[in-house]
């Protein structure tokens, strides 16, 4: 391998587009821009103006045999991502794969061996998990600053989506063209830290699906789940495109205080003593525990993109751990694929997925979606 690490980035529509042009401007340390893929040949026209001089292939085959790269960032159709990831994989390549990691838990399962097997460095753009404010979270999680977690809520309604941005494309908010709505089009980021703050999946998910409630799509447009976890604690997750102005508030309760994350400033209300500790000694009917309110200064900005594509460029040259495996892509994708399949069949979904019936609920919809030919 060359001293720098040599990207080709499949896929150069608005995001691969700039991912793209971070690595050509020398935005991430020792790796290069050194191929591109456009398989429409839509942004040819672009790729030619903005990314002068970097060969532009016209099947991702042809790129990945060009021998001009040691890994990929797969930008594609989220149908897509794990075939083009596999391909890469099975060819020596490392890969960096878009949100989400695919459709359906059963095909990414799949890219996850595959990556295994490989032994080639395998992540995921979550460029959220790189924002100070929900790594403080986590870490107040994971030191038991916060002691055992009893509920989460999140509110995240700050999607807001006009119909003119669904008539971009007859693939938009299709089930043949993206796979669903809100919850795998907007919400990836959240549903990984949902469950990356926490360290805790749910065993159960029970879920309100609005399918084109707002807009004149097939999709969901508004989601509200409850999930109940195996130490008792319970969450809620409520999320929609079709409300404005939004909010985006997190919430996670300890037995030692309370987290709330709001308007990009976190604060800590902090129990003096647990709670069941407080409860065990107190005899006055109206009493509640001491506590203090932290206020956490601005905890500095995110590197997003290229804070990803930085560690993933260190775990590659230098052996540096991953902050966003792609192995991890399947959680977030499990709590969506989950709050599908309850609003499907109106009833609970269980964690482990029962993946047969996801797979055949979402194919009865893709034999009947609008958009005919999107799945690759």
């Amino acid at each position: 391998m060359s001293r720098r690490l040599r990207f080709g980035v499949i896929g150069i529509g608005k995001m691969g587009g700039e991912h793209a042009l971070n690595l050509l401007q020398g935005a991430v340390q020792d790796a290069t821009l050194a191929a591109v893929c456009d398989v429409t040949g839509r942004r040819e026209a672009w790729a030619k103006e903005f990314l002068p001089g970097i060969p532009v292939f016209r099947t991702v085959p042809e790129l990945l045999d060009s021998g001009l790269v040691d890994a990929v960032l797969t930008a594609t159709p989220h149908y897509q991502h794990p075939d083009d990831a596999e391909a890469a994989l099975k060819r020596g390549l490392h890969v960096l794969i878009e949100k989400p990691a695919g459709v359906s838990v059963r095909r990414v399962r799949r890219l996850n061996e595959t990556a295994r097997a490989s032994g080639n460095v395998f992540g995921i753009m979550y460029n959220q998990r790189m924002n100070p404010l929900y790594r403080k979270m986590r870490d107040l999680v994971v030191s038991r600053e916060l002691g055992a977690i009893r509920r989460t809520n999140w509110i995240v309604t700050d999607w807001y989506r006009s119909q003119a941005y669904y008539d971009t494309g007859s693939w938009r908010a299709t089930w043949a063209g993206e796979g669903g709505g809100v919850l795998i089009n907007q919400c990836p980021h959240q549903l990984d830290l949902w469950q990356w703050t926490t360290g805790m999946m749910p065993v159960r998910v029970r879920a309100f699906c609005h399918f084109g409630k707002y807009r004149n799509i097939e999709v969901e447009d508004e989601v509200t789940a409850y999930a109940e976890y195996a130490n008792g604690a319970t969450g809620v997750f409520v999320t929609t495109t079709g409300e404005a102005p939004g909010t985006n508030r997190y919430e996670i309760v300890g037995d030692r205080g309370k987290l709330v994350a709001e308007n990009g400033r976190l604060t800590f209300w902090r129990l003096r003593e647990p709670e069941p500790a407080f409860n065990a000694r107190n005899k006055e009917p109206f009493a509640s525990p001491e506590c203090w309110e932290i206020r956490f200064p601005d905890l500095g900005p995110s590197p997003e993109h290229v804070g990803i594509l930085q560690n993933f460029t260190d775990a590659v040259l230098h052996g540096r751990e991953l902050i966003a495996p792609g192995e991890e892509g399947i959680l977030g994708l499990s709590l969506s694929n989950a709050m599908h399949l309850s609003g499907w069949t109106d009833d609970w979904a269980e964690l482990p997925l029962d993946e047969d019936l996801f797979e055949a609920e979402l194919a009865k919809r893709i034999a009947s979606s609008a958009f005919k030919s999107g799945r690759g």
